[in-house]
């Protein structure tokens, strides 16, 4: 069983920075793939990014790709999304999720998600 819980969002203007946490509970989630995805109003939640248990694989979205980091800290069961040159259309409610494997939670998501965090980039 793991239990995720995603914080750091909130408002920052365009080219700024923002960075996400995730904490997990539960031994398994160092042995868990962790990834990010968003959803804006009105449009389908979006895969952001994702990176294995052992860090050595990360996945991210183009519209992401030069711009966002992912990483994570086994020894914390802590996930990280650094978010730089912010854009407005960036804002969305961002969700921490784990699964077994990064191929899974990168198509579709994992079977634990976290409760979201809003992050809102004004213009």
């Amino acid at each position: 069983q793991v239990q995720l819980e995603d914080s750091g969002g909130g408002l920052v203007q365009a080219g700024g920075s923002l960075r996400l946490s995730c904490a997990g509970t539960g031994r398994a989630f160092i042995n868990y793939a962790v990834g990010w995805f968003r959803q804006a109003p009105g449009r389908e939640r979006e895969f952001v990014a994702a990176i294995s248990w052992n860090h050595e694989t990360v996945q991210y979205a183009e519209a992401v790709k030069g711009r966002f980091t992912i990483s994570r800290d086994n020894t914390k069961y802590m996930a990280y999304l650094q978010m730089d040159r912010l854009k407005p259309e960036d804002t969305a409610v961002y969700y921490c999720t784990a699964e077994p494997y990064i191929a899974d939670v990168s198509s579709r998501g994992g079977a634990y998600w976290g409760q979201g965090t809003q992050v809102t980039v004004s213009s």
